[in-house]
């Protein structure tokens, strides 16, 4: 059985820089399902290559009804760099105090001290939630910096 978040889970809301409101909540889409990306870092690589993929095919995920989110744990100037290089159609937020990768217990790698520094510790995390019931169709905790489920996996949870 998959596990469902409760409406108080979903009701966050953090600044977005990107596409849409300049604050963003779930309580406020339209979709059916929420694709929340939960990035490493600001300077992590592979999170650029990840929404630059996710870019290259947002017409899909609109189709399937499905609203990307991407979580920076920096401060907001910092996600305004990714926006006015990448130009992303779905909100990007800035989350400094890391309070969704508490909520959704974003894994870390070496400890205190990998809590303590994003760039060494904070792994990449992947979630698909359907929004009518909260259901978690996707949690795909990240085992590595590498590891993310790629775009046609978080598109066939639409399916």
């Amino acid at each position: 059985m998959a596990a469902t978040l409760t409406q108080d889970v979903l009701d966050f809301e953090l600044p977005n820089v990107g596409t849409g409101p300049e604050t963003y909540s779930p309580a406020d889409s339209d979709a059916d399902y929420l694709v929340l990306l939960l990035q490493r870092d600001y300077y992590c690589r592979q999170c650029r290559r990840q929404v630059q993929s996710v870019k290259r095919r947002y017409d899909e995920f609109e189709a399937a009804g499905m609203e990307v989110v991407s979580v920076l744990p920096n401060d907001p100037d910092r996600a305004v760099d990714w926006q006015t290089t990448y130009e992303l159609p779905f909100p990007l937020l800035a989350d400094p105090k890391k309070e969704l990768a508490d909520e959704f217990d974003q894994p870390t790698r070496f400890g205190v001290l990998g809590a303590l520094h994003d760039v060494i510790g904070r792994l990449p995390e992947a979630l698909v939630v359907d929004l009518s019931t909260g259901e978690i169709l996707l949690d795909h905790a990240g085992q590595s910096r590498d590891d993310r489920p790629d775009v046609d996996e978080l598109l066939a949870c639409a399916a």
